[in-house]
């Protein structure tokens, strides 16, 4: 049985559990408690030598880490991701820009904010405020005319970008100044549906600043 190294808080974790979720897959759950340090272990770091959830085990011992990547190997086969060259190209695309313009960005910002940490990080904030604006701008401009990232239907592209997009008022994004991106997130959170909720740091009393 597969096993996901979680941190319920974590959208990048949260991605992974979505496409477990809607692949039907059984799993196991080990929960890492990060702020206790576990992720620095010696037994976790070689899981992941970046000491970062999520970490997928797999059946036979061996470990993936990186949310993206793990996307990609448990879409593998499925429409989740594109079997065309050019298709799956622009899935890559979408998921190296959510790993540089987005997670860095809107998901540092939310994590400061939601964690206490916003003042000690207010000399880096404005610079990352501009970022997740230019973030949010080009993927107006991408969802002008399509439902979905890439072709007409639900892929990985879509969960790894969502995953932290539509938490971006979290940290002061006005989302209604994005009408794409808005009806972009109601698409995407109606073709996933119910079931994966989005975990509130507050779950975890060793969050706080």
């Amino acid at each position: 049985m597969l096993t996901l190294y979680d941190y319920l808080p974590s959208q990048n974790a949260w991605k992974v559990r979505v496409l477990l979720g809607l692949l039907g897959i059984v799993y196991e759950t080990r929960q890492v408690s990060i702020f206790e340090g576990e992720s620095h272990t010696d037994a976790f770091l070689k899981l992941n030598p970046a000491g970062a959830v999520p970490v997928l085990g797999l059946e036979d011992g061996e470990a993936i880490a990186e949310s993206n990547a793990i996307l990609v190997y448990l879409a593998e086969g499925t429409l989740y991701l594109p079997a065309n060259r050019y298709l799956r190209a622009r899935v890559m695309q979408w998921l190296f820009f959510e790993q540089y313009y987005v997670e860095p960005v809107i998901g540092s910002l939310r994590f400061w904010t939601l964690t206490g940490r916003l003042e000690r990080n207010k000399a880096f904030a404005p610079g990352k405020r501009e970022a997740g604006i230019r973030a949010l701008a080009a993927l107006e401009r991408s969802l002008q005319d399509t439902p979905f990232l890439v072709s007409g239907s639900l892929t990985v592209a879509d969960i790894a970008v969502y995953a932290y997009s539509h938490r971006a008022e979290d940290c002061g994004f006005p989302l209604a100044d994005y009408p794409a991106v808005g009806a972009w997130i109601d698409r995407v959170s109606e073709t996933i549906g119910e079931g994966y909720p989005v975990h509130p740091y507050s779950d975890d009393p060793h969050s706080a600043a």
